[in-house]
């Protein structure tokens, strides 16, 4: 699967959760994001506000294909804290999210094992209580066509998931749509086939 093309889940709303072990608080903090940026911007105000936890660890994940992704243990031992919160957001299936779990140690190690269930366990209850909207990617594409094509025009374009955008009427119909880009190329000769050749379709480039 091509998950530029596919329909994929981002968090829309964040929320939060937090869980007591032995003496430890763990406060989860599921954020959307879309940008690098963004996500660590929103990491420093977590670490502000803050200031006086023991270790405030991360992970994100941004894009479509989810090849964007960062995850920080904070000085807890290595892989103990931030790669099981990212293991969340991926067993989620989500992207466009950053996970912030602070901790406030309250006098037990936990070891790198409880570690371990700890952080990932809060990171999964607030991406529970996180709502997520699926994003389908689609293309913006351009046809034209002459009156006397309007009805296998129209049909061709009824076969498929698009939104219209945009329709004017001039010598010319000129519809401006946004296809699923996982059909871009099946609806392009689906037209041309339809119009034999007749009217134009252009891409403008993709889009959600």
């Amino acid at each position: 699967m091509n998950k530029g093309i596919e329909p994929y889940f981002i968090v829309k709303e964040g929320a939060s959760a937090e869980i007591k072990i032995k003496g430890s608080r763990f406060i989860a903090e599921a954020f959307p994001v879309s940008t690098v940026l963004e996500a660590e911007a929103i990491l420093a105000d977590v670490k502000k506000k803050g200031y006086d936890a023991t270790h405030h660890c991360s992970a994100y994940k941004i894009g479509a294909d989810g090849l964007i992704f960062r995850y920080s243990d904070d000085g807890e031992p290595n892989s103990s804290a931030g790669l099981p919160i990212f293991r969340q957001i991926e067993g989620h299936e989500v992207t466009n999210v950053l996970v912030v779990v602070t901790r406030y140690y309250g006098g037990t190690k936990l070891g790198t094992g409880g570690l371990v269930r700890a952080y990932g366990d809060a990171a999964g209850l607030a991406l529970d209580a996180s709502s997520r909207k699926e994003v389908i990617p689609r293309t913006g594409v351009v046809i034209e066509f002459d009156y006397d094509d309007t009805s296998p025009a129209m049909h061709t374009v009824s076969q498929f998931d698009v939104v219209m955008r945009d329709t004017t009427y001039t010598q010319l119909t000129r519809m401006h749509l946004d296809v699923r880009t996982s059909e871009i190329e099946q609806f392009i000769a689906m037209f041309v086939e339809a119009l034999s050749g007749r009217g134009s379709c252009a891409l403008l480039g993709d889009n959600e």
